[in-house]
């Protein structure tokens, strides 16, 4: 076992990101066209670090930026940009935009399967599941006696990687490498719940030793969270289970839900710092799951609860969208941004308000990254909860109360009122 899985870098402490999907927040086609010139559109990514920066974030994690067939995890080539956004001078030109500003990067490495469409794949496909190039992937005999390769979760298009050959391990530690090498700061692992954690393990120290700032996050739902992180020696997971938690109380009126997943939280907090967030590229928008104040209030435990906190672009502005099970399902949850931003307005204006306060206050109070949260007063629609940190002294108290006609939050330091959802 690898010591590292308990010495993130000491930057993760202060770490609050904004999240982009670069691909449809700058309006790219739905899919490469390889004959199409390349498109200069990561420009409009940069165009709102400043608001980035206003809102209190320091870190931009970017959504895929591999050159790809159409959504971005569909990869067609781990060492390029995708001609959609631009080329590695506008990617170098955003990193450096990123760290003037003082904000890390994190990108999403997408190293558990490819497009069918990669070079790698096409050239497998063509010379047999017995070939050298075909070990890169995990091929399996079908009933009909043909060889296929696996596909990811039932995509199609999506072709697993075999992460138990070691030209798999050679291939992600040199692209992670060459990334890393242009500057980006931390990686998101896309769906490391698929792939062994050993692999991780594997690929991380060479990574590390060139890199010994890097910051890495497993993608990860369901499992146990203290086990893959030591295992993998990955820095964080995320925490789905707080997430599913936070909303599911606020809808359903069960505050018992939410506590005891902050009970199981603490105990993640023992061992590493979780990834945290209450919406992402993946899910519902959090203001079409429990409304605009609910979506205050969730953001509010958010702010106030142990872990590295994630802000989905746009949930600042209690943006709305559902996510739906079918073919461009993601669309909605994945808008076009406008390429440059504008002063908000009505309620948009005061949700971004209500974030800057709530990492204005997380900034004032860094313990909370570790703090341990506790109930000191628990029904189904109001509760009181202390948020302790590690010394003397680190102590406020959230208050979660459902009982009116809408849901509101208050954090407070003994009888004063730091923040209040509906002042």
């Amino acid at each position: 076992m690898a010591d590292h899985a308990h010495v993130h870098p000491g930057w993760m402490d202060h770490a609050i990101w904004w999240q982009v999907m670069p691909l449809t927040f700058t309006g790219a086609p739905r899919a490469l066209d390889p004959h199409a010139p390349v498109a200069h559109r990561l420009g409009r990514v940069e165009a709102w670090l400043d608001h980035a920066v206003a809102l209190g974030a320091n870190g931009l994690q970017l959504g895929p930026v591999f050159r790809s067939a159409t959504h971005g995890y569909d990869t067609l080539d781990h060492f390029h940009l995708d001609p959609r956004l631009g080329d590695d001078a506008d990617f170098d030109h955003l990193v450096a935009e990123c760290h003037h500003r003082g904000l890390r990067v994190m990108c999403d490495g997408v190293f558990n399967h490819v497009s069918r469409e990669h070079p790698l794949v096409r050239r497998a496909l063509a010379e047999g599941h017995d070939s050298p190039t075909a070990a890169l992937f995990d091929f399996r005999q079908a009933q009909d006696g043909n060889w296929y390769p696996q596909v990811f979760e039932g995509h199609p298009g999506l072709v697993e990687l075999n992460h138990s050959d070691p030209e798999v391990v050679a291939l992600v530690t040199s692209a992670l490498e060459h990334w890393c090498d242009r500057g980006v700061d931390a990686w998101r692992m896309d769906a490391a719940y698929a792939v062994p954690p050993s692999f991780w393990a594997q690929v991380m120290p060479p990574v590390r030793e060139a890199h010994p700032d890097l910051l890495t996050v497993g993608e990860v739902i369901h499992g146990d969270y203290p086990a893959v992180v030591e295992e993998s020696t990955l820095d964080s997971v995320t925490q789905y289970e707080l997430w599913k938690a936070i909303w599911s109380s606020l809808d359903s009126g069960n505050l018992f839900e939410l506590d005891w997943s902050l009970q199981r939280h603490n105990g993640f907090l023992d061992t590493f710092v979780p990834t945290t967030f209450v919406g992402n590229h993946d899910v519902t928008r959090i203001a079409t799951k429990v409304g605009v104040e609910g979506a205050a209030v969730a953001v509010t435990i958010l702010m106030g609860v142990g872990g590295m906190p994630v802000v989905y672009h746009g949930d600042e502005f209690a943006m709305t969208g559902l996510k739906e099970d079918r073919p461009g399902g993601d669309d909605a949850v994945r808008p076009e941004f406008p390429a440059h931003p504008t002063p908000p307005t009505g309620g948009a204006a005061r949700m971004m308000r209500l974030h800057q306060d709530l990492i204005g206050l997380r900034r004032r109070h860094p313990w909370l990254v570790e703090a341990r949260t506790t109930s000191r007063e628990l029904t189904n629609e109001h509760a009181e909860w202390d948020l302790r940190g590690p010394e003397e002294g680190q102590h406020l108290v959230l208050e979660v109360d459902l009982r009116g006609a809408s849901a509101r939050a208050r954090i407070l330091d003994g009888s004063r009122v730091l923040l209040d959802t509906q002042s």
